[in-house]
């Protein structure tokens, strides 16, 4: 196996989190996912991958370098690697020795799977009482399905997100992004957060779990509780918004477009002023967004008829002028390569020698400057 890289003791960069040493020992996209916002706040990050194989992500998506895919790299810049292997003794004692100077762990074997290698949190901590350990699994590790593997497809479906995703009358639909695992890695990330500023008090680590299942019930928010309350699934609306009317994708003359009327100030200036149907505001089935929201059916076909006797840019025109938040419906790569995003900064490009490597920035900013992408995602380290 490769040596381990020893930490740095970087001077502080001015970063949040400069200072503080993470061992990534997860794969695939949660646990990555969480150990790589702690990079973007400026943590030093060692990712720990098989030294032949690496991630698993390295074979998904498509291939942007000799050992990197655009998968791995979307979940893994501001880290460094190492291989090492686990079922080898010598490579279990490696990484127990960089665990002594961690501050954070982050893994998701399968429930068990971390303390059979010798690697679980009371193993652990006992070299290092400061270590905040985070885990990740498919399924509360105190449960019936413990030990069964998560996958994020899985939990859309166990959780009810299929059921309340696509449009009404057709089948369910999975989110167009792997959505549990990135909430699950996000969640991660904020309770590594918390249990660092305590640490700052009390000196001591913690133990964070988190499952993929639970992480998908918390982002059902208030689809599920209507569908609580309501004792049933609530329908599902498509691009329109359970509760605002009229919000969501409507069709101009030339193609489709974004309309969001947020509250009723702006729902008279629409219909005065934009599709020129003065008398629904004397309706009083249309007074109100919770009348409205309940006459749908019967204001949406009257709408989309007149949104469609104008052009998006007409209509752009007309609803900027009114401050009526509207916008575009833009194709991915039209939307990453646009003015908005060039001028966002979160599309970072670079010359990899002969070939061109793109990778997102991290989105957040301090003190008006967003962070950087201080590497790109690392080569797999073989052993």
């Amino acid at each position: 196996m490769d040596q381990p890289v020893a930490y740095a003791n970087e001077p502080d960069n001015g970063l949040p989190l400069a200072g503080v040493r993470v061992l990534d020992l997860s794969r695939i996209l949660a646990g990555p996912w969480c150990a790589m916002v702690l990079g973007d706040l400026g943590a030093e990050v060692v990712k720990v991958e098989h030294p032949t194989r690496g991630d698993d992500t390295r074979d998904w998506g498509l291939r942007t370098g000799p050992t990197n895919t655009s998968y791995f790299d979307a979940v893994n810049r501001n880290k460094s690697s190492i291989g090492a292997d686990l079922s080898a003794p010598e490579g279990v004692a490696a990484i127990r020795k960089m665990a002594r100077e961690c501050d954070v762990l982050v893994e998701n074997f399968k429930t068990g799977g971390a303390d059979r290698l010798g690697l679980g949190y009371e193993a652990l901590r006992e070299e290092n009482p400061g270590l905040i350990y985070c885990s990740i699994s498919g399924y509360a590790s105190d449960g019936p399905e413990a030990a069964r593997p998560g996958y994020d497809l899985l939990v859309q479906g166990e959780a009810g997100l299929m059921a309340l995703n696509g449009e009404a009358g057709q089948a369910p639909l999975k989110f167009g992004v792997a959505a549990v695992d990135l909430f699950t890695g996000q969640y991660a990330a904020q309770a590594v957060l918390a249990a660092l500023y305590q640490r700052g008090r009390t000196g001591k680590g913690r133990r964070i779990e988190l499952s993929l299942f639970d992480c998908g019930v918390a982002i059902t928010s208030y689809y599920g509780l209507e569908a609580l309350v309501q004792g049933k699934d609530p329908p599902r609306y498509g691009n329109s918004h359970p509760s605002i009317v009229p919000y969501g994708v409507f069709e101009a003359a030339d193609g489709p477009l974004l309309i969001t009327v947020g509250n009723n100030a702006q729902f008279r200036r629409f219909c005065a002023r934009v599709i020129n149907r003065q008398e629904l505001l004397d309706d009083v089935r249309f007074s109100t967004n919770l009348e409205r929201s309940t006459n749908r059916a019967l204001l949406i076909p009257v709408i989309e008829e007149e949104l469609r006797k104008k052009t998006r840019s007409q209509l752009l025109q007309l609803l900027r002028e009114e401050g009526i938040p509207a916008g575009e419906v833009l194709g991915l790569h039209e939307a990453l390569l646009s003015p908005r995003a060039e001028a966002s900064g979160m599309v970072v490009r670079s010359e990899d020698g002969a070939a061109t490597r793109w990778v997102l920035a991290p989105p957040y900013r301090f003190d008006g400057r967003r962070l950087p992408v201080r590497s790109l995602p690392p080569p797999l380290r073989k052993g």
